[in-house]
């Protein structure tokens, strides 16, 4: 190639380039080229179902990224949520709960449960103790925590329980009374209204007897410790 044609070829590229200019930024492309980031779904999408996924979707893409938030668990108190039970009997179906907790983990498993029915005297099948837990699990976990422990108590005095089914007997055999306590079984408001203030008094009392307990406890204890050091000093002198 000539140096007149080498010319006049560059000659043509400047004016092209004179007649449609263009920014150096935008005349590369392939890796000088920034890849557009993840759009994440939002949130306002019409409909509850649409809402529910975008948010786990965009939950998820926060966890992988390293920036969820932990979720706050529920704190459970026993007392406020099950005032159909006085204090002894919440106690008593704890300690009972945590007898059989053998694992210490929380949980009765089906193992632990297949244990239980073994030492109320009714022993169940292998089906018969999924069925139990079934019954009452709420987070599907295939185990009992405390408090579907306590639903069974719940629906044992509400009677929604089958006479013949496991958790029946589970309530009948735990020595644990249920059956006149409560307010699950009024009919008319005002009844109810009146039974759930009667179980509110009796709730304050328990809690005044037991502080009343501590004190006289705690009495003893001093009124002991002075007679020994008065016997002490006895023999000391």
């Amino acid at each position: 190639m000539s140096s007149e044609e080498l010319a006049r070829k560059q000659q043509r590229r400047l004016d092209a380039e004179q007649r449609d200019p263009k920014p150096a930024s935008l005349a590369q492309t392939g890796a000088d080229e920034e890849q557009p980031s993840p759009v994440r779904p939002s949130t306002a999408v019409n409909g509850d179902a649409s809402s529910e996924l975008s948010e786990k979707l965009s939950r998820r893409l926060d966890i992988h990224d390293g920036t969820a938030k932990p979720k706050q668990m529920k704190v459970f108190n026993p007392y406020t949520e099950f005032k159909e039970f006085s204090r002894k009997q919440i106690k008593d179906m704890e300690k009972m709960f945590k007898r059989f907790d053998s694992g210490k983990d929380g949980f009765i498993d089906l193992m632990e449960l297949k244990l239980m029915m073994e030492k109320l005297g009714a022993p169940q099948t292998h089906l018969g103790l999924k069925n139990m837990i079934k019954e009452v699990d709420e987070d599907y976990d295939g185990k009992l925590s405390y408090r579907e422990f306590l639903l069974i108590f719940r629906r044992a005095a509400a009677g929604e329980l089958q006479e013949e089914s496991g958790l029946m007997a589970l309530a009948r055999l735990s020595e644990i009374d249920v059956s006149t306590e409560g307010v699950l079984g009024a009919r008319d408001f005002f009844e109810a209204k009146v039974q759930a203030l009667s179980v509110r008094s009796k709730f304050e009392a328990e809690i005044r007897e037991e502080q009343e307990e501590k004190k006289r406890m705690e009495l003893e204890r001093q009124q002991r410790r002075a007679a020994f050091k008065e016997l002490q000093s006895t023999f000391c002198s």
